[in-house]
């Protein structure tokens, strides 16, 4: 099935599944956001001026957990680099939720103006020699437009390869549906992460190729198994999950570097962490993605979601190995580049 096919195809959408009584309750909310999403973008952005200083000022969301993050992450900064820093990540938070919003009524071509990708042509030369990709990702940017991938690889507009995502169900079952109806704008598939691996373990069963975004900058859940080393100047318990994924199903391993070149409009690098994780020792992979993000996200600290409680269970850096001793030095003491 073509691009074109599948805007043809009946709608699918997740909210289609809803209870009637769930779908009527939220509908003024979903109507009140497809008038919005009807707007420019350039008509929204005061509208996420607005909110983010009543977020900030008046409501004070999550205000302490940000000032914590940067405070212990940024020890060097003054008050007033970190204030500034503050600042934007609202403006940067509230800015992610208009564009969020505008996936419910956005162009092709639009998108593609506003989110670009640089060395695309990485994918499909991993994709040629037969390789299916794990993309490392973050919540950095505008993540939720990152999907368009699809209107960039010559794969996924010919169909010969499935463009995959995963996910962590929300509880509220409305808001679970939207998000994923919002994530299907360019037609990839979505994973919930406890199926994640038998799903791509049956695309490689049916000889398909997949490219696969992992968002392993959260905090770990309940039981999942994690690697503790120096993030940020922190010691962080970073998912391993990506990796072992990564390594059981003989996948190659991108990173997708993520900046903002103006207000609306992003670009992604695509850049290669491994075309062969097996020749990797035990969590290389993982401490390579860490130092990825960290630059990224010191090129423009107020792009990341400050406002996770990244931290909220705090962990002990384990013993020192020769193997481990060389990482955690080279990730420590980030250098905010102003």
């Amino acid at each position: 099935m073509t691009p074109q096919d599948k805007k043809n195809a009946p709608d699918q959408s997740p909210m289609k599944s809803l209870p009637l009584w769930q779908r009527m309750a939220y509908w003024p909310l979903l109507l009140t956001m497809k008038g919005l999403a009807r707007m420019p973008l350039g008509a929204l952005y005061p509208l996420s001026d607005g909110l983010a200083w009543i977020l900030r000022n008046i409501v004070g969301y999550r205000v302490k957990t940000v000032r914590e993050n940067l405070a212990a992450c940024y020890p060097d900064l003054s008050q007033k680099e970190l204030k500034k820093i503050e600042k934007q990540f609202y403006l940067q938070f509230t800015d992610y939720f208009f564009e969020t919003i505008k996936l419910l009524h956005i162009s092709d071509e639009e998108i593609k103006r506003r989110m670009v990708f640089d060395n695309i042509e990485l994918i499909d030369s991993l994709f040629d020699r037969g390789k299916s990709i794990v993309t490392y990702f973050s919540h950095t940017g505008n993540w939720e437009w990152a999907p368009s991938v699809t209107l960039w690889s010559r794969y996924a507009l010919n169909n010969e390869a499935d463009f995959c995502q995963v996910y962590r169900p929300l509880k509220n079952k409305w808001f679970d549906a939207l998000f994923l109806h919002l994530r299907s704008r360019f037609h990839p598939r979505s994973f919930p992460k406890h199926t994640v691996f038998r799903d791509l373990l049956l695309l490689k069963r049916d000889k398909r190729l997949s490219i696969t975004g992992f968002m392993s900058d959260q905090k770990p859940s309940h039981g999942d198994p994690t690697h503790v080393m120096m993030f940020l100047n922190r010691p962080t318990a970073m998912i391993t999950g990506t990796e072992t994924v990564c390594r059981r199903l003989d996948m190659a391993a991108i990173y997708w570097d993520m900046q903002k070149t103006s207000r609306g409009h992003y670009r992604i690098n695509v850049k290669l962490l491994s075309d062969d994780v097996t020749k990797l020792p035990p969590m290389a992979l993982t401490e390579m993605y860490a130092a990825s993000l960290q630059k990224t996200i010191n090129a423009n600290p107020s792009l990341w979601l400050w406002s996770h409680k990244r931290w909220k269970i705090p962990v002990t850096l384990p013993q020192k190995t020769d193997h481990n001793e060389q990482s955690i030095d080279s990730s420590n003491n980030p250098q905010l580049e102003r």
